[in-house]
């Protein structure tokens, strides 16, 4: 019985492969969606193109990172001769005095790639980015697919073991906030405006890394019975619910990071003077 869908016999166009080759469905319309679907894909290559360029510029500077008690999340733990000096701060000279440009090149391979590799940063610029597929329901325009089985996508699997570096890096990021309740001459019990803003960075941050697919499977996967396992299942609920939220932490904590650093540029280049409040 004919559907109407049948490829006709002859095509005046021949398809050119993929989704659109000759054993699809012969719709002309590329998709039936009339909705502005182009928006998000859109507005995910302009955010995340915006943080890059931020980010690239910032990292090179290598300048503005450190106006006491805050140093920039860019930059820390500082694992070079060439940082500036911290008092009690995450100074870790590992990297000899051979390492001359900016010390966050170091540090920041590790929280990028943990969210180069996130689920749902990979979707996100595999739409925005590659158009594959730029949106449901929306065909993509390339001739293949192989997913993420060949080099160089099939690293992506390293995103597991990025996961403890991520946990390492918001501890790291922890105790900078803990230092940002002193005031300039590093004495305690003081808090400024700056110390309000590292707060609400280190929470989204904490909050994005365990919301992580990795976490929720390390916190109760394999488990075949939850009742035996009740501390792990409770675990995995409550990281559960925060993983249902992973996009917007995702986008909240990217925007948390730089704007904690864009408050230490501005302090510590001396255009912003960091309000007390007590």
């Amino acid at each position: 019985m004919a559907t109407g869908t049948e490829p006709p016999a002859t095509e005046p166009h021949p398809r050119s492969g993929g989704v659109r080759a000759g054993t699809r469905a012969a719709i002309d319309a590329p998709h039936l969606r009339t909705d502005r679907w182009w928006l998000a894909p859109a507005g995910t290559v302009a955010g995340l193109l915006a943080f890059i360029v931020y980010s690239t510029w910032r990292a090179f500077a290598n300048a503005d990172y450190y106006a006491a008690p805050y140093v920039s999340p860019f930059y820390s733990p500082c694992l070079a001769e060439n940082c500036e000096p911290m008092k009690a701060g995450p100074n870790w000279e590992i990297f000899g005095s051979w390492w001359g440009i900016s010390p966050a090149i170091i540090i920041l391979i590790f929280p990028l790639g943990f969210r180069l590799t996130c689920y749902y940063y990979r979707k996100a610029y595999y739409r925005g980015f590659w158009a594959s597929p730029p949106a449901c329901a929306v065909a993509e325009p390339h001739r293949k697919y192989t997913g993420e089985t060949r080099f160089p996508l099939v690293l992506q699997n390293i995103h597991r073991y990025f996961f403890y570096a991520a946990l390492l890096v918001a501890g790291i990021l922890t105790y900078d906030t803990v230092l940002a309740f002193r005031d300039e001459n590093y004495e305690w019990g003081h808090m400024g405006l700056g110390t309000l803003v590292f707060l609400v960075n280190i929470v989204l941050i904490w909050a994005y890394t365990l919301s992580c697919h990795s976490c929720r499977h390390i916190v109760g996967g394999k488990l075949k019975h939850f009742s035996k396992h009740p501390v792990r299942y409770r675990m995995w609920q409550w990281v559960g619910k925060l993983n249902a939220r992973h996009m917007l932490l995702a986008w909240a904590s990217l925007v948390s990071v730089a704007l904690a650093d864009f408050y230490v540029y501005l302090v510590a280049s001396g255009a912003f003077d960091d309000p007390r409040l007590f």
